[in-house]
């Protein structure tokens, strides 16, 4: 903690009374987490247009919008997901290799993300290997 910032918070402590500065605490630890609820709000109505958009064939506008969910909130894996499977779509087989490896980092243990990925690992390994015979 940088030492002005520290010796901030204990004089504080030293000048107000114990409850004021726990409320002060509460008060602080409740807008942020407020404030993260709301990045997460906003990343989900991202994430809800851009499957609304794909369903309607709009790839190219599905990937603008997750790629802002992952902006909003960068630990949000359902949108690393979605953004995965449109850049696999449109053929973008790079970033779509990058944003699933997010994902997984993100909840190894989701068996959607998991399967999606694995899927994409076989179909493209399968044409790699295709390649390389000719």
């Amino acid at each position: 903690m940088h030492c002005s910032l520290r010796y901030a918070i204990v004089t504080l402590i030293h000048v107000m009374r114990p409850h004021v500065f726990l409320l002060l605490i509460a008060a602080f630890l409740l807008s942020t987490s407020s404030a993260f609820a709301d990045k997460r709000d906003e990343a989900r109505s991202q994430v809800d247009f851009g499957i609304n958009v794909a369903q309607r064939g709009l790839w190219r506008e599905a990937i603008y919008r997750w790629e802002k969910a992952v902006e909003l909130d960068p630990k949000y894996a359902a949108a690393y997901n979605d953004l995965a499977i449109a850049y696999e779509h449109e053929g973008m087989l790079d970033k779509a290799r990058k944003a699933y490896d997010k994902a997984i980092e993100l909840e190894p243990n989701n068996s959607q993300i998991r399967q999606n990925y694995d899927l994409f690992k076989e179909i493209n390994d399968r044409v790699a290997q295709q390649k390389d015979k000719r």
